[in-house]
């Protein structure tokens, strides 16, 4: 995806994951941008992964809800 482009992928993660933790509530678009960092795995770090990680994990659980 366009937006995982150029050195700015860990600032777009930090960012999307700050946001939807604070909000409660994570998008469909920002569910595809996580999703597509995870499984396109461009140069990722570890800290990252968990970080998305935890943000599927908390989907699951039901401690965020999912919204259009």
């Amino acid at each position: 995806m366009v937006w995982m482009t150029d050195s700015k992928p860990r600032l777009v993660i930090r960012s999307i994951v700050s946001s939807i933790l604070a909000s409660g509530k994570i998008t469909r678009k920002e569910h595809l941008q996580l999703s597509s960092a995870i499984l396109a795995d461009q140069s990722i770090t570890d800290e990252e992964r968990r970080q998305i990680n935890r943000v599927f994990d908390y989907v699951q659980t039901g401690r965020l809800r999912v919204v259009d």
